[in-house]
């Protein structure tokens, strides 16, 4: 097969979904599925529809209107803040905008009236992470101005945490949000039918016994996809965590020293980390560079070592073991791996709609393709 390639276990995204979807649904939340970390792809997005997510959120345009052309029955959300300049295409393409400013929503009012066509918007309240959001302050100044404009509906208000600074959700956070829902409902007697608390970083709290008041909707990707909460890392009980795979091609395999030699300064990428002599060992090149994946996010197999990427290669120690050329190696990714290895043109990808190994686990062991370990992955090295 084609490498390097991402192997996508559908059947374990579904589970995955199903599963949140069950266990929200019983606190009153449902979840509008992120799937920006899987390019918009229009089949993982059709298998989260099956499992019962009430809508698919992507935070640009152009991915969110290739669903659309898909035929894929759920409202779709812009979960950026639109472009002034793309105003037209998401009133045409989306069902729901998230929004913060006055200046984008009166582009908006009239890209829908041109087009005689409504549109959702739901506010962005900021709540301390710093990143996109209104000072609650302003949040009934600028609704008032919402509900003036025609072709829009107001149908929520949100908050987005721990994205930008790790903030992190709390039962005092989801009161506030909350309260300032119904502070708006109460100053202009009108409904909102969705206060959306957050995302994946909002289940520790949840699970842990939060209490919820107005929130009644989260938006979820890495939840889904890794079957992790973003605060820590760690895996959601119950939840696959080795849905991707990403596999890369052994490309040379020598013995060399531990250290360079001659005159050093910067390399491609800055200055290269400081090293121990550990005389001549196993190395491998792959295949695989930073334009394809974000190194640093990926678990290497057991007794392999990062030693340094470049654009296009992956330079790995095997201490005494020898790799062959041609072998393949698998890891496992987090967020940021998958997410560039989604966007590289120069990797595959491979859905895999049930594997005949199903064996249910809390957290994978990443292992060199064919081949098995019992040992714990180790962490790559920065």
């Amino acid at each position: 097969m084609t490498a390097p390639r991402l192997e996508i276990r559908l059947d374990r995204i579904a589970h995955n979904a199903r599963s949140l979807v069950e266990r929200l649904a019983a606190r009153g939340v449902s979840i509008t599925a992120v799937t920006k970390a899987t390019l918009g792809s229009a089949r993982i997005a059709t298998v989260l529809a099956d499992a019962g997510v009430s809508g698919i959120g992507e935070p640009r345009i152009e991915t969110l209107t290739a669903l659309r052309r898909s035929g894929l029955n759920l409202p779709l959300t812009l979960i950026r803040s639109p472009m002034p300049s793309q105003v037209a295409e998401v009133v045409a393409n989306a069902d729901i905008s998230l929004n913060t400013e006055p200046a984008v929503l009166a582009l908006l009012s009239a890209a829908a009236i041109a087009q005689n066509h409504r549109h959702s918007v739901v506010l962005m309240v900021e709540l301390g992470d710093l990143r996109e959001g209104i000072m609650p302050e302003r949040l009934e100044g600028i609704a008032a101005g919402l509900l003036r404009l025609p072709g829009l509906d107001l149908i929520g208000i949100g908050a987005n945490l721990a994205c930008q600074n790790g903030v992190v959700p709390s039962t005092e956070s989801m009161a506030q949000l909350s309260s300032l829902a119904t502070g708006l409902e109460t100053a202009f007697g009108i409904v909102l039918p969705l206060v959306s608390g957050g995302n994946s970083a909002n289940l520790p709290w949840l699970f842990a016994g939060g209490t919820l008041e107005r929130i009644n909707n989260l938006r979820l990707g890495e939840a889904i996809l890794l079957g992790r909460e973003p605060l820590q890392r760690r895996p959601i009980p119950g939840l696959r965590t080795d849905a991707f795979r990403l596999v890369a091609e052994v490309i040379e395999s020598n013995r060399k020293p531990t250290l360079p030699w001659g005159r050093c300064q910067q390399g491609a990428f800055g200055a290269p980390p400081a090293r121990l002599d550990r005389g001549e060992r196993w190395r491998v090149l792959l295949a695989l560079g930073l334009q394809d994946v974000d190194a640093a996010g990926l678990t290497l197999p057991a007794g392999m070592t990062l030693l340094g990427a470049s654009s296009d290669h992956l330079v790995l120690d095997t201490g005494s073991v020898a790799v062959a050329v041609g072998t393949e190696l698998g890891f496992d990714l987090n967020y940021s791996a998958l997410l560039r290895a989604m966007t590289s043109p120069f990797v595959a990808r491979s859905l895999i709609e049930t594997m005949a190994e199903d064996r249910q686990v809390s957290c994978s062991v990443p292992t060199v393709v064919g081949a098995t370990s019992s040992r714990p992955g180790s962490r790559l090295a920065r």
